[in-house]
């Protein structure tokens, strides 16, 4: 039997304020090709299928066209919600749905319920277990004991392989949400941090074939049967250059038989330029990033005047700037650190060159000295 390991699709999402859907459209949408190319029985989506609890009418017709591509496939597809995701809105008519080749896992106390497969091997069980908000899960798996995202996945596990246990022979897939011990985070994924503790040791997820895990978007390998798939798309300027994937999952006889990874395709590529404005605007280097994302860091001494606009006329994607010129951000360390030993006069006057671009005029720090001596005066006086 063979799986496509995807996650964190996050449909809906934006880019510094600009929509995705249509990019997102694209490379989800493409994923029908690659289960007909590659013979997939089974798609499945480790959490975090929308970006929020309540998505757009847009963000929902972008879902349905996509699972449509993927059923007309004759593959089945297994999803399960993520910490964006509203489990209930997600598990909406999950029964219906499971009749076209849809199964929807977002009850908590059902996590121990696979779905079951076949193949000419035998059964393979696979097991979606929601993102499990401790302080919820635990009165929902009647554990009000359990602390933490590892009390409350400890016991989903446990769950799990007892239903396994009951069930010899039958290779078994888990799908889970969650911050796993060994993988590396990124810019873009929401902390799910709750009382301090969100990290998960790998050895909580002991006793089945393949752990199909959805949450960091980075792409990685924390054993051989433990994997994250990753984003389909960057969401994040620190993910620019990040090459998008899936996991193609093979399960032979005994277990675990293969995994590869699927290249995805870069709709849009992310892109950071950094210099000053008119070198961004005239450099003919700069010309593959005409239609790509763009984060520009402007590096011009004084903070040039309309810079987006300007840069949006080379580069009609530039979607954020940073001027990082002499003038932008004085000194380094913390606020206290370059505050420390500056008179209040120093303060407001930096302020002033940092709004303006260019250093207060000796007239204007007068201004400012008169307004600090008045307020001085004004508070003795209380």
């Amino acid at each position: 039997m063979r799986l496509l390991h995807t996650s964190d699709w996050h449909i809906g999402r934006t880019l510094h304020g600009t929509d995705l859907l249509a990019e997102q459209e694209e490379v989800l949408g493409g994923l029908a090709a690659v289960v007909r190319d590659e013979g997939v029985d089974v798609v499945v989506v480790a959490g975090d299928v929308y970006d929020r609890a309540v998505p757009s009418a847009d963000a929902t017709a972008v879902l349905d066209r996509v699972i449509g591509r993927l059923l007309a496939t004759g593959a089945r597809v297994v999803l399960t919600p993520g910490n964006h995701d509203s489990a209930r809105r997600l598990g909406t008519f999950s029964g219906l749905l499971s009749a076209a080749g849809l199964h929807v896992r977002a009850a908590t106390p059902r996590l121990d319920e696979p779905v079951l497969l076949a193949d000419e091997h035998g059964e393979v069980a696979v097991y979606g277990i929601p993102y499990l908000e401790p302080e919820v899960a635990r009165h929902e798996l009647g554990v009000p004991g359990a602390r933490g995202h590892e009390a409350v996945l400890r016991e989903a596990m446990d769950r799990v392989r007892a239903d396994l246990f009951l069930r010899p022979g039958v290779r078994s897939v888990v799908l889970a949400h969650a911050f796993v011990g060994g993988g590396v985070p990124s810019e873009s994924e929401r902390d799910i941090c709750v009382g301090g503790v969100d990290l998960v040791p790998a050895p909580v997820f002991d006793g089945v074939d393949y752990v199909a895990l959805g949450h960091l978007h980075r792409p990685q390998t924390l054993s051989p049967r433990m994997r994250y798939s990753g984003s389909p798309l960057a969401y994040s300027f620190g993910e620019a250059g990040q090459q998008k994937q899936a996991w193609l999952v093979e399960l032979g006889a005994q277990g675990l038989a293969g995994v590869r990874a699927v290249p995805l395709p870069t709709p849009r590529p992310l892109t950071i330029l950094t210099g000053t404005l008119e070198e961004l605007l005239s450099d003919p280097a700069h010309a593959t990033a005409e239609q790509h994302f763009v984060s520009a860091r402007l590096t011009d001494p004084a903070r040039p005047a309309d810079p987006m606009r300007r840069l949006q006329a080379r580069f009609p994607f530039c979607v954020h700037l940073d001027w990082t010129g002499a003038g932008s951000a004085p000194g380094s360390g913390s606020y206290q650190e370059r505050m420390r030993g500056r008179s209040a006069l120093d303060v407001a006057g930096e302020f002033v060159s940092h709004v303006r671009g260019v250093p207060a005029t000796p007239a204007e720090r007068e201004l400012l000295a008169r307004a600090l001596g008045a307020a001085d005066r004004e508070e003795a006086a209380r």
